[in-house]
Formats: structure tokens, C-alpha cells, sequence
């Protein structure tokens, strides 16, 4: 497996798939490129995916030292300079909406459309989660914080039908000390003041249903981001993009597309 260099000498894996315009898929907290296993071939038919495992997860160095949002932007440009790519299309759920937020408002260059996916502008201006979510998601027992999470990602109906394995709930290979590290990093994003320098084409997305990552965050960052889209999906929880994939990917695509020169 290939692996790029950070400016800070952490390596960092990262996986590519399929041919056509590059477009950067970013996961969630305490994830790794598993994350986008069940949709990432929907987005073949025009575009080469690129994943990579955050640091701290999957095949990725895991130091133990502070990590940040903006940390793993770096982390993202290094994996595109390693492939020689000059600018992508960035699709970040979740902390890697966080993580996209930074790579538009620093790397304006390297960015040529941005989608946000069930993420935040983190700060004070930001929704947080409710203290009944906050309890269930702190269960000391395991099993109980895992039924949990597996409902604020999906909805009854899906999880009554879907054999799993769900690639949404961790990277089960994370040492503790990384998966605290990614916690604090999703915790302590704020771009809010960086969000008016993002200047190229948006989308926002969020599921009308998601108390994980509450949904009046999407239109906070549509509101904040000049020319922003804003589209929720009726129903959906966290997960949207998984669950809903059939309606997720297309309207991600068509946006992409729809953008392009």
C-alpha cells in the first residue's frame, strides 16, 4: 500500500480506485478508508476515488501527539502531492466534513468543488448534540454505546433488514490513545471565521433526521459559505450516505458535475 509523507514525517496510507477526475473522499472520526467502502463505486463512472487513513488509523502511522482538523487537511495535500494531483473535488462526512471545511479555506488551489457531508462549523456557533445522545453515546457498557451509535447512524427500518458489517462505527484496530487524539481534533474544530474565504462550488448535505451531528448545522454552513447549496435528505440520520446511497450518490455526482468546466 502506497504511502505519503507528511510535512511532519508521519506516514500516511492512502488507497485509489477507479479512473477520471480525482475526487477525495474524507471519513469520519476514529475511521478509516473503510468508511466509504459500501458507496465509493458510485462515484466510478467519472471520477478515480482516493481514500486515506487518517493518523492514528488503519495503515497509517500512529503517533501519539496532538492531532487537529487542520492537521489532517496537511495530511490530505500530502496524499495528493505523493499522486502529482494538482486540485481535486473533496467530499468530506462527518470530522472529514470538518477536515474539508480547512482544505477549501487554506488550500483554495488544491479544491476544485466541495461537498460537506453531515458536518459542522464546530465553535460556538455550532448545534451541539443533545445531552440525552451525549449519555448514550458514554454507556460504560460497550455493548450499549455501540446500540447507540448504530441508531443515531441509521434508521430502524434499515437496521432491521442490513446484515452488516457497518464500516461507520470505528476503526476497531485504533489504539485508545488515538482514538482519544481524533475526539478531541473533531472537538475542538471551529472554522467559522475561515468559512466566508471558501470561494469555490459547495454543496451541503444532511440528513433531516440527524441528532448525531444535529441538521441545523447544515444550514449554518450554507448561510455562511458564499454561493452554498444546501440540500437535506427527508428521513435520513447520520449515515445518510450509506443508507440513503441511491439518493445520496447521484445528487452528490450530479453537483459535481453539474460544476464542472
Amino acid at each position: 500500500m502506497p504511502h505519503a509523507k507528511s510535512t511532519d514525517g508521519v506516514r500516511i496510507a492512502y488507497q485509489t480506485q477507479g479512473d477520471g477526475a480525482p475526487l477525495i473522499l474524507l471519513a469520519g472520526q476514529a475511521n478509516n478508508h473503510h468508511w466509504w467502502d459500501g458507496v465509493r463505486d458510485d462515484f466510478h463512472a467519472r471520477h478515480q476515488t482516493i481514500t486515506f487513513d487518517y493518523r492514528g488509523t488503519g495503515d497509517s502511522d500512529k503517533p501519539d501527539m496532538p492531532y487537529s482538523t487542520t492537521g489532517f487537511a496537511d495530511d490530505a495535500i500530502a496524499v495528493l502531492d505523493d499522486l502529482g494531483i494538482d486540485s481535486a473535488d473533496v467530499y468530506g462526512t462527518s470530522m472529514g466534513g470538518r477536515v474539508a471545511q480547512w482544505l477549501a479555506a487554506r488550500h483554495p488551489d488544491r479544491v476544485r468543488a466541495l461537498v460537506l457531508g453531515c458536518t459542522t462549523p464546530g465553535g460556538r456557533h455550532a448545534i451541539e448534540r443533545d445531552s440525552e445522545v451525549r449519555r448514550s453515546l458514554a454507556d460504560p457498557d460497550p455493548a450499549a454505546a455501540r446500540a447507540a451509535l448504530l441508531e443515531l447512524m441509521y434508521t430502524p427500518t434499515y437496521l432491521a433488514t442490513a446484515p452488516g458489517p457497518f464500516n461507520t462505527l470505528g476503526d476497531p484496530t485504533m489504539p485508545a490513545y488515538a482514538r482519544r487524539r481524533h475526539l478531541l481534533a473533531s472537538a475542538r474544530h471551529d472554522a467559522w471565521d475561515a468559512l466566508p474565504d471558501i470561494g469555490v462550488p459547495t454543496l451541503v448535505v444532511h440528513g433531516t433526521d440527524d441528532r448525531f451531528n444535529p441538521a441545523a448545522n447544515a444550514a449554518l454552513l450554507a448561510d455562511r459559505i458564499p454561493g452554498a447549496q444546501l440540500r437535506m435528505i427527508p428521513g435520513a440520520r447520520h449515515a445518510y450516505f450509506d443508507e440513503f446511497r441511491t439518493t445520496a450518490g447521484p445528487l452528490v455526482s450530479d453537483f459535481l458535475n453539474s460544476v464542472r468546466p
